[in-house]
């Protein structure tokens, strides 16, 4: 995926983080919907990680990027929404496998977990790696929805 549209949001612990994501995504000729939150005002996870879960389901985006302090929570609300897989990744070698084996929609960001270099990475393998496919994988995919 070398261009397309991904939405991204963050809660109050993350709007710095989302925004180095986003110049990044922008630089690489990615449309970016970004749905905030812009500040540290306290603000509630689920909001925007169902908003961003909604986006990618409705096709107005083909992938999304939800980031909030642990990046779990944010990614359980995403994953509410039918036809998400958020995953919330870690390291270069979690959101690689996420793409392939589990054809990850939603990458998933804790910015108390991992620093801003790692998410970069993340975010890296995230849109170059392309879900594996074949009937093994695919097969459990089908049965997650």
């Amino acid at each position: 995926m070398s261009e397309g549209t991904i939405v991204i949001a963050s809660d109050h612990a993350g709007p710095s983080l989302k925004d180095s994501l986003k110049a990044e995504l922008e630089r690489r000729g990615f449309t970016v919907l970004d749905l905030g939150t812009h500040g540290d005002a306290s603000v509630d996870y689920p909001d925007y990680g169902r908003a961003v879960g909604e986006a990618v389901a409705s096709g107005e985006a083909d992938r999304g990027v939800v980031v909030c302090g642990t990046g779990i929570g944010i990614s359980i609300a995403a994953n509410r929404i039918a036809g998400i897989r958020a995953a919330v990744c870690h390291d270069v070698t979690s959101a690689r496998l996420a793409r392939q084996h589990n054809d990850a929609n939603v990458l998933a960001l804790g910015v108390r977990m991992i620093g801003s270099e790692v998410a970069l990475d993340c975010l890296d393998a995230f849109v170059t790696t392309e879900f594996d496919g074949g009937e093994r994988h695919q097969r459990r995919i089908e049965k997650l929805g």
